[in-house]
């Protein structure tokens, strides 16, 4: 490896695997992937393995644990191997969260990031619209229903691809994304119940949506194998959305890429097509 090659953490992740694909087709630097099942094994809860990952790397981007603290570490690990930049998946306005208990990992990892000494940028991102196939989303909208905590407050859901082209973008382009903060929304903002509505269209199925309490969807987490500290750290997402701070767009995205965010209607027709949410029930016929 050159000492120009790009190291991607989380890279059999929604966004891990994506930037690397593109970075990989873009045929610059080499890229380098690392994650606890890729052949060069990177796991936030053994820094063991810190070192060997960051040998002859440039750029990192850094999809952080979820815990508060490693990225302190590994930061000063980078430094002492020669990586000059970073780039930091973040969430959307963490420094607006406030008291909030959601989201302590991604602001340790930030702070991490951005008290360091070398070239970094943040990508803060909304809410993926891929978490509706890919995601914790999923298998209720398969059984025809999707509950959450979440009223009449909207979200500016974001295709993950457009979160892995901007990503692609900063990494490759040194110097022009220093010190930036960047808020990735998609285009406009949704309740869950609109997002749910359009996919009942595009998918033809009869899909619901149902508001319940925070605690309830904390409970119902549990009882699907969640531990009750991760059950409640995901409940309070939905509190802090409830606030309202999150849920306008911005245009940070066209700042980095020159373009306007997919839509969520571009991203429901694609992974509708692809039978996202067929009915698990149906037998397959020819088209």
């Amino acid at each position: 490896m050159s000492n120009d090659t790009t190291l991607v953490l989380g890279a059999t992740g929604k966004t891990g695997r994506r930037v690397a694909a593109r970075l990989r087709l873009g045929g610059g630097a080499p890229v380098r992937t690392a994650s606890r099942s890729s052949r060069i094994r990177f796991d936030w809860s053994d820094p063991g393995g810190w070192d060997a990952a960051l040998r002859d790397i440039a750029v990192v981007y850094v999809v952080p644990p979820r815990v508060p603290g490693p990225v302190h570490e590994f930061v000063a690990r980078a430094e002492a191997a020669g990586v000059r930049r970073l780039v930091l998946l973040s969430g959307r306005g963490a420094d607006t969260w406030g008291d909030c208990t959601f989201g302590l990992d991604m602001r340790s990892a930030e702070d991490a990031v951005r008290g360091s000494a070398l070239e970094w940028t943040v990508l803060r991102s909304s809410n993926f619209a891929q978490n509706f196939d890919e995601d914790v989303f999923h298998a209720p909208l398969v059984a025809g229903e999707l509950a959450l905590p979440a009223g009449a407050v909207p979200e500016p859901f974001i295709d993950v691809e457009d979160v892995a082209d901007a990503a692609a973008a900063v990494l490759t382009e040194p110097g022009r994304h220093a010190g930036r903060v960047y808020e990735l929304t998609g285009p406009r903002a949704l309740t869950f119940g609109e997002a749910v509505e359009l996919i009942s269209r595009a998918s033809g199925r009869p899909l619901v949506y149902r508001q319940v309490s925070p605690a309830e969807y904390a409970a119902a987490l549990v009882e699907e194998g969640l531990s009750e500290d991760d059950a409640h750290h995901v409940a309070e997402m939905f509190v802090l959305m409830e606030r309202g701070l999150l849920a306008g767009t911005t245009d940070d995205l066209a700042t980095v890429l020159g373009r306007s965010p997919r839509s969520f209607e571009d991203y429901v027709v694609r992974a509708a097509a692809a039978g996202a949410w067929g009915d698990p029930t149906a037998v397959d016929r020819a088209a």
